[in-house]
């Protein structure tokens, strides 16, 4: 156990000099990510080898609510092997890990907000209809369990203005969970996650956020893909667009079968002016997509409330 912890935290160490990515050259990115990437391999290997090597010692178990005496051994049934990551955990580490690459820092979404960070701070006017369409839940107290991870976008826009003015640009990505008035079907469920994604600079644009989410997408699915997109409406981002991906291959799509991935656009003046960012100085764009959807579309699932139904057979297979 000692040698899998000290493995762990070689394995934090290596993602913090992933982080540093960002600080390089454009043209020496692309081999330090290589060489990271490799370091990582090679501990995740010994991290397994070491949790395979517990399973493997031949200790007879004991029952530590016996009364007293030698145990009997325990019956087959009861004999468990180790638990396993979640796989949308698992594919949540990919995601992140695939932006750090990129050189966004990772900041965790609350599972609890408020009226201001879910509404007010995002350009929606009080009495506005457009917040009808996240009907969501409320506590006792008028807390909000968030309906979007885009209730995170003022505080990391306060909370990197700093880096924003002494580098020139901002880049951050929000994974967390978030929850909606939803009735469950194979397609929808009340409990389900999202990664958001801010980037701020002096001089960005909505092509520098299609060729990031581009980018993202063949990382993700390991092939070239097509996107397409069309107009959207948020009330935080202006112009707003709704971005599709042609199916990737081999997961059962036509040519000109598109899906709808995530809503994106260029970040509204009025958020940005909420976080004392000046909008005639820099401009920004944000993106948010669900992470069930992009698991569902690359193991060819069919049933979203797989994810929560404790199943151990289907666990199992990740």
């Amino acid at each position: 156990m000692i040698e899998i912890e000290q493995l762990k935290q070689q394995l934090k160490k290596i993602n913090a000099e992933a982080a540093k990515i960002r600080e390089l050259a454009v043209e020496k990115r692309a081999e330090y990510g290589r060489q990271i990437n490799a370091q990582r391999q090679e501990v995740l290997g010994k991290i397994a080898q070491a949790q395979k090597a517990l399973l493997d010692v031949d200790a007879e178990p004991i029952d530590v609510t016996a009364w007293s005496g030698v145990n009997e051994p325990l019956p087959e049934f009861y004999k468990t092997a180790l638990g396993s990551a979640h796989p949308l955990m698992s594919e949540l580490e990919r995601v992140c890990e695939i932006y750090q690459l990129m050189g966004f820092d990772v900041v965790e979404a609350r599972q609890l907000d408020d009226e201001f960070h879910m509404f007010d701070a995002l350009n929606f006017p009080k009495e506005h209809p457009a917040r009808d369409g996240y009907d969501t839940f409320r506590t006792e107290e008028g807390l909000i369990p968030p309906a979007h991870t885009s209730t995170m976008q003022h505080r990391v826009l306060k909370d990197y203005r700093k880096q924003l003015e002494e580098t020139g640009r901002l880049a951050v990505v929000v994974p967390g969970r978030v929850y909606r008035n939803e009735d469950v079907d194979a397609t929808h469920e009340h409990t389900f996650y999202q990664c958001e994604g801010v980037y701020v600079s002096r001089d960005c644009n909505m092509g520098q956020m299609l060729g990031i989410l581009r980018e993202f997408f063949e990382k993700y699915y390991e092939q070239k893909l097509n996107i397409r997109t069309q107009p959207g409406y948020f009330p935080f981002t202006e112009p707003s667009l709704e971005f599709m991906i042609e199916k990737p291959r081999g997961l059962g799509g036509k040519k000109g079968d598109f899906l709808e991935m995530l809503g994106c656009g260029m970040i509204h003046p009025n958020v940005l002016k909420m976080a004392g960012i000046d909008p005639e100085k820099y401009h920004g764009f944000a993106w948010g997509g669900g992470i069930d959807r992009l698991v569902m579309l690359r193991y060819g699932l069919s049933d979203v409330r797989m994810f929560e139904g404790g199943n151990l057979n289907f666990l199992r297979e990740f």
